[in-house]
């Protein structure tokens, strides 16, 4: 028993450590020597995306410029660069034997080939084969040594010592773990606590517990410096397994909860600073409103005063200033009934939209309330496997709500036009494959077969952003509505030169040609709730609707009760120089 408890231990803590060593500094000297390389290609306009947007993380544009490079330019050594790019950006998009394949496709004379040694290294990591792993770290130690990246020198020291650890040859790894425990020994930073972790986990291996121990605790205080939450929540959740190992289950609850909080707060940090914006620019909206209707009163009031200025100017001149301001005051009345009636309808959507979302709001907050009373109850008795059922059902609710408020703030932004369109030509392959990884749990909780047929060479011009949450909602809605052990397909149909169908499949309940009628209907804000619950809010379709519209596209549901509904988009193609 205690053997299995430290091996889970120890392959939830290993894998991670990789990922701390983030670049601490602007730009490492690969990075400087691609972009000095983009500089005398002043022609490559490909090349120097691709490497803009590789500096900059952004791994799609990354994988869409290079392509475009390998496709545009016979030059072998930025087709060195390309395959580099492409592997890299693979790997952090976690697809290991795309990546594999692009690093393999680099020349061995590559003035940078070490580090492609170095990635193909992680790769093997990664896939826990670490005598392979091992091997190519090696090869590439001595060149990242040469070159005095202390970051780099860091990792290469992390990965060869837990691959050492690993296969149990402690000395050697102890070797390895102290070398990169020295590296800075006298800041707090990410790489020092990185090294704690390391040695903690080498004592840990060899069943040294209080050494162990000592090393995570001193890890978990370190974090409390360092402004990273993954960070803070490895080492909280560190120190849960270390209290369970010891049976103090009452303490590690408090590091588990502590855990989740830094998760939660890695997600919602973004969206509660958006949110946050959008409510002052409401209020200020709502000033501004104010301002107007002032304004307009007091034109009122000047056009009273003048009418009994003309008065005392002849009949004549009163009978015609009182026709001119009969005629503005109509004119005034209209622009304000208008207004009005703008103003209503603008009331009665929000009303009706409140109204939707916070009866689903409430159902969900009700149902994690009830589950978090079962599962206060069932930690009582200590029945873990209805616990962790309990868990998956509370993790559910709140994905869920979480779904819920995230395509609210879409739609208002859409609603008052603060939403950033950006077109650009984007490899459809590629997105499919991306929204598929994202919601593999899902998937996989209901047994569903996924299938991505789109053709590879398909690229559309559409914004990133709006087309990946169009992605999203409808893959949702196709799992939601699809039953256990069903399919789901994507695959593109070239009906037209100048667009692109891509048709979403799935085997689920299907619908009703009314329901698809309400659902298309144009002026609705949103889809009227029958009596079963699963039908939900229709926001999400809404602002599919309306994203797909700003992307130039079209929307045509095909659908039958109990077999299956047809979603299909034609978005435009990029246009190719030809």
């Amino acid at each position: 028993m205690i053997q299995k408890t430290h091996n889970f231990l120890l392959l939830f803590l290993f894998f991670p450590l990789i990922v701390f060593s983030q670049k601490e500094n602007d730009l490492n000297y690969f990075e400087v020597a691609i972009q000095k390389k983009a500089s005398s290609l002043k022609n490559e306009i490909n090349f120097d995306k691709a490497q803009s947007f590789f500096i900059k993380e952004e791994w799609d544009s990354t994988l869409v410029y290079s392509m475009k490079q390998l496709n545009s330019s016979p030059n072998l050594e930025t087709k060195d660069y390309c395959h580099y790019f492409r592997g890299y950006s693979l790997k952090k998009k976690d697809l290991y034997e795309q990546a594999s394949v692009e690093f393999n496709s680099v020349n061995k004379s590559f003035q940078y080939y070490y580090l492609v040694d170095y990635n193909i290294g992680k790769l093997f990591y990664f896939e826990e084969n670490f005598k392979k792993a091992i091997i190519y770290f090696l090869r590439a130690e001595t060149e990242i040594l040469n070159h005095r990246d202390e970051s780099e020198i860091a990792d290469i020291y992390t990965c060869i010592g837990i691959c050492y650890l690993h296969l149990n040859q402690f000395t050697k790894a102890e070797s390895y773990l102290r070398k990169d425990a020295l590296l800075n020994p006298k800041q707090v930073t990410k790489s020092v606590i990185r090294a704690n972790i390391n040695i903690a986990n080498f004592y840990y291996k060899q069943y040294k517990d209080q050494q162990a121990i000592y090393y995570f605790q001193k890890a978990y205080i370190l974090s409390k410096d360092i402004k990273d939450f993954k960070l803070k929540e490895n080492t909280a959740f560190n120190m849960a397994v270390v209290e369970e190992n010891r049976s103090n289950y009452k303490k590690a609850l408090v590091y588990r909860k502590e855990s989740e909080d830094w998760k939660d707060s890695i997600y919602n940090q973004n969206k509660i600073w958006a949110v946050a914006d959008y409510e002052k620019k409401f209020a200020v909206a709502q000033k501004q409103k104010q301002i107007k209707v002032l304004e307009v009163e007091n034109k009122l009031k000047d056009t009273q005063r003048n009418s009994l200025f003309f008065a005392s100017i002849g009949l004549l001149l009163i009978l015609t200033g009182g026709v001119y301001l009969y005629g503005q005051k109509v004119k005034n009345a209209k622009t304000i009934l208008l207004q009005k009636n703008k103003l209503d309808e603008l009331n009665a959507t929000k009303d009706q939209l409140f109204s939707i979302v916070s009866h689903d709001l409430r159902s969900s907050v009700n149902a994690l309330k009830t589950s978090n009373a079962k599962l206060s109850a069932t930690l009582e008795t200590k029945n873990y496997d209805e616990l962790h059922q309990l868990i998956i059902q509370n993790s559910t609710i709140a994905n869920g709500a979480y779904s819920l408020l995230d395509n609210l703030l879409h739609w208002a932004m859409l609603q008052t036009k603060q939403l950033y369109f950006h077109k650009e030509s984007i490899h459809l392959y590629s997105i499919v494959q991306q929204i598929e990884y994202n919601y593999k749990p899902l998937l996989l909780d209901k047994a569903i077969t996924f299938e991505n047929l789109v053709s590879k060479n398909i690229f559309i011009f559409v914004d990133l952003d709006s087309s990946k949450i169009v992605l999203r909602n409808l893959l949702d809605n196709a799992i939601k509505f699809s039953n256990k052990d069903g399919k789901i397909s994507f695959y593109t149909q070239e009906n037209n030169p100048d667009f692109c169908d891509l048709i979403i499949e799935d085997n689920g309940i299907g619908m009703s040609e009314n329901t698809i009628k309400e659902l298309l209907q144009e002026g609705e804000l949103l889809a009227k709730k029958s009596n079963s619950e699963i039908i939900g809010t229709g926001l999400g379709l809404q602002l599919c609707k309306q994203m797909i519209k700003k992307n130039s596209g079209t929307l045509v549901i095909e659908s039958e009760i109990n077999k299956g509904t047809k979603m299909i988009l034609s978005f435009p193609k990029t246009k190719t120089n030809g």
